[in-house]
């Protein structure tokens, strides 16, 4: 399985560097942002390394002189307790995705506490993380002490949020078999204003229940409200919300604030985003489509099916990522003709946990 993999460009930088250390295969990343006036890796990606390589034994990451170009030779994945300190240009959820992938296949527990920016618009918030893409990882049977915990909120541009993570280690996971979208039977929302008045969480709940309420009856959003030290060094607010099926599939949907947009436009945008995101159906919501296809991927010999809807241009690419460093790939066919969902089915690489320590 060793032999070199080599991709162009600074795209789909964290699933490669997640298919890996998983698989074992050393890879070259090169042509990263060579045109750019700042060439090279920006300061996440390089904490990213360095986090990927506190949480591994013995991984080896070469960068070049202009940084255009690594080289990662992936070690085992061994855990335990961590603590990691984010850089500012993005928040947690940047840094918890590769690392919400790798952790059940750990050696020990992993503890990890990350510390910085909680929320903000371009990667997942740790409020999702928490309600949304840790009930993903159950599906799989990894469930067991698996936990998210808010300590701090950390708006950003200053941050000052800390959240710890703790997952189980797992021998295999399950094979998934989840078909079946169901009818929306709940909506559930978690609204937090930090460092501004309190009544602005009341005013995001009230503008997105002017438009859940004509759905559905069962909508129960919170009102999150941290205090003092634990609010964070900078201003912020922000509505995360998810809808659950009879059939507990979750799409979730969220809007953070912006200078000089009031709650109301912040709440109503949370609204629409999730009615969007329902519309489009299936079992899984576009932003775990990669978290699902992965587990399914690494699922125990068998076939692995899994109804969504159409694939992002990052899943496209992850699927052919996948094909590259495992040689699984997808039978992807429309569920029921007109639907617009599509079944996917693979079959499990059998993936079996070989660094997790003998009990």
């Amino acid at each position: 399985m060793s032999g070199l993999l080599h991709f162009s460009g600074h795209q789909h930088f964290r699933t490669r560097l997640v298919l890996s250390i998983l698989s074992g295969r050393h890879v070259k990343i090169d042509k990263i942002r060579p045109e750019d006036k700042n060439p090279g890796l920006r300061d996440f990606e390089v904490s990213l390394l360095r986090l990927l390589e506190k949480v591994t034994n013995g991984t080896v990451i070469e960068i070049s002189v202009t940084g255009t170009a690594i080289l990662l030779k992936p070690g085992v994945i061994l855990g335990g307790a961590l603590t990691h300190d984010c850089p500012l240009s993005r928040s947690i959820g940047y840094y918890l995705e590769p690392i919400i992938l790798l952790a059940p296949f750990c050696k020990t527990p992993l503890q990890l506490t990350l510390r910085g920016i909680t929320t903000d618009e371009n990667d997942l918030s740790v409020d999702l993380l928490r309600t949304v893409t840790l009930p993903h990882l159950q599906l799989f049977g990894i469930s067991d002490g698996l936990e998210l915990r808010i300590k701090k909120r950390g708006a950003p541009p200053e941050g000052g949020g800390e959240i710890q993570f703790l997952c189980p280690v797992v021998k295999q996971v399950k094979t998934l078999d989840f078909v079946e979208p169901g009818k929306i039977k709940r909506i559930r929302g978690i609204a937090h204003a930090v460092r501004v008045n309190p009544q602005f969480s009341n005013r995001l709940i009230e503008a997105s229940r002017s438009i859940l309420n004509r759905y559905i009856p069962d909508i129960y959003l919170y009102s999150d409200v941290y205090k003092g030290n634990e609010s964070g060094k900078s201003p912020g607010y922000a509505l995360s919300l998810l809808a659950e099926s009879t059939t507990s599939a979750i799409h979730c949907a969220e809007a953070t604030s912006k200078p000089g947009v009031p709650p109301e436009d912040v709440g109503l945008e949370a609204a629409r985003a999730l009615i969007a995101e329902v519309n489009l159906g299936g079992c899984v919501d576009r932003k775990h489509q990669i978290l699902v296809l992965l587990m399914m991927v690494l699922g125990s010999e068998d076939v692995g099916r899994c109804c969504m809807s159409e694939p992002t241009p990052r899943t496209i690419q992850f699927l052919r990522d996948v094909k590259e460093f495992f040689g699984t790939s997808f039978k992807i066919v429309p569920a029921e003709p007109g639907s617009g969902q599509l079944l996917y089915s693979c079959y499990g690489t059998g993936y079996v946990n070989a660094n997790r320590a003998l009990a």
